[in-house]
């Protein structure tokens, strides 16, 4: 039976006439995020809409394309006929995958050096992702600056404040981290690598077999109860 968050639907309100996406998972999510929507986040649902001040030919164009990247990804989509499209246009393995992939290695790990490896991406002083993300919130704290509403310069202390302090933190406990287990040169105990063969039938999932799980310690019985004397 076909998941249910597999399926979305795509239709402008018939008593507002908002361009609305509901359905789906995370991952559609993703994808209808960058299609240009935007969430919406209530206690039971999750669900899109289009930004405010289009056109309504703006909207189904955006709507249009929605449509064609979640067919793509693998989804289907209901959606009003002046949405629907045969297009599919290329997909590409977005930034987020690539570092997700540093999880993986960390998963698949099997010392701590394969492990401090994987975390070096993130740390690396220069050119790792967390010195990357601080550049990002410094360059969209810099165009809030001059942006012109009363709560810009808010949002751009705001965004200086997470990268000054909360970033801060992250960088420095990570590379502490990283730091200790390339110090340590030491096998993960409950890892090993896989020597044997997998079959030619088989898909091989990982190099990484967990270790059997340590013999169980029967309990020491408790001494026997001295039998009460007779009368």
């Amino acid at each position: 039976m076909p998941r249910t968050d597999r399926f979305l639907d795509i239709r402008r309100d018939p008593h507002s006439d908002e361009l609305l996406a509901r359905g789906g998972d995370s991952e559609a999510h993703s994808v209808l995020q960058r299609a240009g929507l935007i969430a919406v986040v209530r206690v039971h649902e999750t669900y899109h809409r289009a930004p405010t001040g289009l056109t309504e030919d703006d909207e189904s164009r955006l709507a249009t394309d929605a449509v064609a990247r979640l067919r793509v990804a693998g989804y289907h989509v209901d959606c009003d006929k002046d949405f629907d499209t045969d297009s599919r246009p290329a997909s590409y393995l977005p930034l987020g995958s690539s570092v997700a992939h540093i999880a993986e290695r960390i998963r698949e790990a099997t010392t701590t050096e394969e492990a401090a490896d994987a975390l070096t991406e993130l740390t690396a002083a220069h050119d790792g992702i967390l010195a990357a993300l601080d550049e990002v919130l410094t360059a969209t704290a810099d165009f809030h600056d001059g942006l012109g509403q009363a709560a810009d310069p808010y949002i751009s202390r705001r965004l200086r404040y997470l990268a000054d302090e909360h970033l801060r933190v992250i960088r420095t406990d990570l590379a502490d981290t990283r730091n200790t287990l390339a110090d340590r040169h030491a096998p993960h105990p409950g890892r090993s690598t896989c020597s044997g063969e997998v079959p030619a039938t088989e898909r091989e999932r990982s190099a990484v077999c967990a270790s059997p799980p340590p013999p169980r310690t029967l309990p020491t019985p408790p001494p026997p109860v001295a039998a009460g004397l007779r009368r």
